[in-house]
C-alpha cells in the first residue's frame, strides 16, 4: 500500500527541498519570488540550478526540460540532457543558471496568428518560479512561459501571470481602503474538477472517428443510456479502480492533490478533483492531470477521452473551475464575514464581480469556446450560452433590499438594518446548487462551470482576473477620492446593483423561458464559437486587456486568429474523417450486408411473388435508399470543401453554417441503417460495445 505521507511531493523540488539543499539567504530571496511573484535576483541563480540538478540527479533523472503551454492546446517539452564533455572520453553533469532561467524553442511550427513569418522560428521560454519544478519519467520539468522573439506572448500562462499581478494591484488598493496592512498581496486560486471517459482501448482502436477527433462522428445509441442513473455515485469497476489507483499514485508523487474520484452521470464517465492552489499552479497541475489521465490509462488497456462530447445522446464532459481570492494572511476574500468590516469588504468585492461578468458576458462565453464545447453547453450535462450569475435565494435577497434601500428580514423574521457597513452573518450552504446556472456562488467561491473537459483552465481564469482588475479598479479610483468612505461606498454598491442585477438568476437555465427573459434583460446569447469569436476585437474588450496589461493589440489580434482557426481545422478534420469511414467502412459493408439479403431472396425477385412487406425485402430497400442518400451527402461536402472562403471569420461560420448540418443529416441517416444492419456486417464497434462493455 502506497503511503501518502511518503509519496506527497517526492518528485517536486518544492519548499521543503529547496529549505534543505539552499543556503538560508538564497531559500529566502527564492521564497519572496514564489509567494509574492517578484523578479527573481539572477545572483542567486546558479545556487538554485546547481541544487536542483544535484536534487533531480539522485532522483533518477538524467535530462531536463522547459515545459510550456503553447496555443496549439497541448503541452510542449524538448528534452536535453545534463551530460557534457569533461575530455579525456569523460563527461560531466551541467545545469547552468541559463539553462534553468532561459531556454530557446524553434517556434516556427507553434500557433501565433500571423505574429511571425514561417521562416522566423526563434522562440524564448523563462522560467515561472511560482510553479514548482518537478520530476516525470527521468526528466526535469521546469514549468516556463514562451514568448517570441520580439516579446510577443506565445502561450497561455504569460497572459494568465499578467492577469494575476493587475488583480493583486487592484484588490490590494481595495484591502488599503479597508485597513488591511498586514496584507502583501492577492492571489486568485482555483481548483478544476475534470471530467473524462474510459474505454476499452482496443474498441478505441477500431474506431478511425475517436482515434482521430475524441469523439464519435456516427453511432446509434444503445438500447440503455444513463436514463436510469445508476452510473452516477455507484460502485466503481475495479478495473477502473485500479486505473484511478495509479493515478492518484502518480499525482501525488508530482504534489498534486487528487482529493475526489467517482462515477459520473454517463456510463463509462467518470470524474477527478484537485484542491484550491494559486491560479497558475493549478493551471500546471490540470494540464499534468489531463496528460496522467491518458498516459495511466493506456497503462491499463484503457483509453482515456477528454473531449467534450465523445458520445452523442448522453452527457458530455466538462471542467468546473472554482475560482475564488485570497490573501497571503490566507483571508478567502469571498468568505461573507461576521463584523461590519468584513462585511462591506465582501460586499464590494462581490459587487465589483457581479458588473464585470455582466459587462463581459462575451469574454466569458469566449474563454470557453471549441467546437467540442460546442456540442456540449446547452445540453442536459451543461450551463446553457447565456451567461449569468446564481447567487442564491438569500444572498439575492439581501442585495436587493441593499439595493432598495429597506430592511432585510432574515430566516428568524429578525428585521436588520441594511447600510454597507451590515450585512447579516449567513450558512455558507445558505441555498441548493444550481447546476444550471454558468457562474454560480457556492458559499465562499464562484464555481465557473462552461469550461470545456479537454480545455486549459488558464484562458477563462486570466479573463477573470483581467475583468475583475478592471472593475476593482474602478471602484477604487472612486473610494480614494472619497470623504467618507462608508457613505460613498453605499452609493456605489446601490448605483452597481440597479445597473448590472440583469446578470443575477438563481432559476432553470434550461428552461425555454430563460432564453425569453435573458433577451429581455438584454444578455448575449451566443450559440455558437463563431458567433462569440466575433465579439473578441470588439472596442472595450480590447479596452480591458490593453489597460490592464495582459495582452496587447497586436497579440489579441494573433489569438483571435488561432482560435478561428482551430474552430474550422477541427470541423475540417472530422468532415474529412467522417467521409473516410463511409467511403472505407460504412458503404462497403452496408452493400455487403444488402447483397446478402438480395441473394436470401433468389428467384423470388424474378418470379415476383416475394412478400413485400417481408424482413429481407424491406430492409434491403432502406439500406439502398438510405447509402444513396448517403452518398448524395458525401458528395455534396466534398464539392463544399473544395470550395471554402479565405477570411478566418467567414471561413468558421461556412464550417457551422455548412458543413456541420451536412455531416448532421449524414449521421442521423447512417444510425438508422447501423439499427438495421446485421452485426456480423457493421464495420466498427458500437455505443453498446463501448459504453457497456465486459470489465
Amino acid at each position: 500500500m502506497t503511503d501518502i505521507m511518503k509519496t506527497f511531493g517526492s518528485k517536486v523540488f518544492n519548499d521543503e527541498v529547496m529549505k534543505e539543499r539552499l543556503s538560508k539567504s538564497t531559500y529566502k530571496q527564492l521564497n519572496q519570488t514564489i509567494k509574492q511573484g517578484t523578479y527573481l535576483n539572477k545572483d542567486i541563480a546558479e545556487e538554485v540550478a546547481n541544487a536542483m540538478k544535484d536534487w533531480a540527479v539522485e532522483n533518477g533523472a538524467t535530462h531536463f526540460t522547459h515545459w510550456f503551454h503553447p496555443l496549439s492546446g497541448a503541452t510542449a517539452e524538448k528534452h536535453e540532457s545534463f551530460v557534457s564533455a569533461a575530455g579525456g572520453g569523460k563527461i560531466t553533469l551541467e545545469f547552468s543558471p541559463n539553462n534553468l532561467v532561459k531556454g530557446e524553442a524553434d517556434a516556427s511550427s507553434f500557433p501565433s496568428g500571423g505574429l511571425r513569418d514561417t521562416f522566423e522560428a526563434r522562440g524564448y521560454t523563462a522560467w515561472d518560479p511560482t510553479s514548482y519544478a518537478f520530476i516525470k519519467d527521468g526528466v526535469l520539468f521546469i514549468p516556463t512561459v514562451f514568448a517570441s522573439y520580439s516579446g510577443e506572448a506565445l502561450d497561455h500562462k504569460t497572459p494568465l501571470l499578467r492577469s494575476m499581478e493587475a488583480l493583486n494591484t487592484q484588490a490590494m488598493r481595495i484591502l488599503k481602503l479597508f485597513g488591511n496592512d498586514d496584507v502583501d498581496h492577492v492571489k486568485a486560486t482555483a481548483g478544476a474538477e475534470q471530467e473524462y471517459f474510459l474505454i476499452d482501448k482496443n474498441l478505441f482502436e477500431l474506431r478511425e472517428d475517436l482515434r482521430l477527433t475524441g469523439r464519435t462522428l456516427i453511432g446509434a445509441p444503445a438500447p440503455k443510456g444513463q436514463e436510469m442513473n445508476d452510473h452516477y455515485y455507484g460502485s466503481i469497476r475495479t478495473k477502473v479502480q485500479e486505473f484511478m489507483r495509479d493515478v492518484n499514485e502518480e499525482l501525488w508523487a508530482l504534489g498534486i492533490q487528487a482529493k475526489t474520484e467517482h462515477n459520473e452521470v454517463a456510463p463509462s464517465q467518470h470524474e477527478l478533483a484537485n484542491n484550491f492552489l494559486t491560479v497558475n499552479v493549478s493551471a500546471d497541475q490540470n494540464n499534468l492531470t489531463m496528460e496522467i489521465l491518458k498516459k495511466v490509462a493506456k497503462r491499463h488497456g484503457l483509453e482515456c477521452l477528454l473531449h467534450e462530447k465523445p458520445f452523442a445522446g448522453i452527457n458530455g464532459s466538462g471542467k468546473h473551475n472554482n475560482w475564488s481570492l485570497k490573501t497571503n494572511t490566507g483571508v478567502n476574500l469571498l468568505d461573507p464575514g461576521e463584523t461590519p468590516a468584513e462585511n462591506a469588504q465582501f460586499l464590494t468585492f462581490l459587487t465589483a464581480i457581479i458588473k464585470a461578468i455582466d459587462e463581459y458576458q462575451d469574454l466569458l462565453r469566449i474563454s470557453i469556446s471549441s467546437a467540442g464545447n460546442d456540442h456540449r453547453l446547452g445540453a442536459s450535462e451543461a450551463p446553457p450560452a447565456i451567461v449569468s450569475v446564481f447567487l442564491g435565494d438569500e444572498l439575492s435577497e439581501i442585495l436587493e433590499s441593499i439595493k432598495k434601500e429597506t430592511d432585510y428580514v432574515d430566516k428568524k423574521k429578525e428585521a436588520l438594518q441594511i447600510g454597507v457597513h451590515t450585512i447579516p452573518a449567513f450558512p455558507k450552504d445558505n441555498t441548493d446548487r444550481n447546476r444550471t446556472s454558468p457562474f454560480a456562488f457556492t458559499g465562499n467561491k464562484f464555481e465557473f462551470r462552461m469550461p470545456g473537459s479537454s480545455a486549459s483552465i488558464a484562458t477563462p481564469n486570466t479573463i477573470l482576473n483581467t475583468i475583475i482588475a478592471e472593475e476593482l479598479k474602478g471602484f477604487a479610483d472612486v473610494l480614494e477620492e472619497a470623504d467618507d468612505l462608508n457613505v460613498t461606498l453605499h452609493k456605489l454598491i446601490i448605483k452597481t446593483l440597479k445597473k448590472h442585477d440583469r446578470i443575477i438568476f438563481n432559476g432553470n437555465g434550461y428552461d425555454e423561458s430563460w432564453i425569453k427573459e435573458a433577451a429581455r434583460r438584454g444578455l448575449s446569447n451566443y450559440a455558437s464559437t463563431p458567433e462569440a469569436l466575433s465579439h473578441y476585437l470588439d472596442k472595450k474588450n480590447v479596452k480591458v486587456f490593453t489597460d490592464n496589461k495582459v495582452l496587447s493589440i497586436t497579440e489579441l489580434k494573433s489569438r483571435y486568429e488561432i482560435y478561428l482557426e482551430k474552430y474550422y481545422k477541427t470541423i475540417n478534420i472530422e468532415a474529412l474523417t467522417l467521409v473516410d469511414m463511409l467511403k472505407k467502412d460504412v458503404l462497403p459493408a452496408l452493400s455487403a450486408y444488402e447483397k446478402m439479403l438480395k441473394d436470401s431472396l433468389g428467384d423470388d425477385l424474378k418470379l415476383e411473388i416475394l412478400d413485400k412487406n417481408g424482413y429481407e425485402y424491406k430492409t434491403m430497400l432502406k439500406i439502398r435508399q438510405g447509402k444513396k442518400k448517403i452518398f448524395t451527402d458525401i458528395t455534396k461536402m466534398e464539392k463544399l470543401l473544395g470550395n471554402k472562403p479565405d477570411d478566418a471569420l467567414k471561413k468558421s461560420y461556412f464550417y457551422h453554417d455548412q458543413i456541420i448540418p451536412l455531416m448532421n443529416s449524414i449521421r442521423k441517416e447512417c444510425d438508422e441503417l447501423e439499427k438495421i444492419c446485421d452485426r456480423s456486417y457493421w464495420p466498427m464497434p458500437t455505443y453498446s460495445d463501448i459504453l457497456f462493455g465486459r470489465d
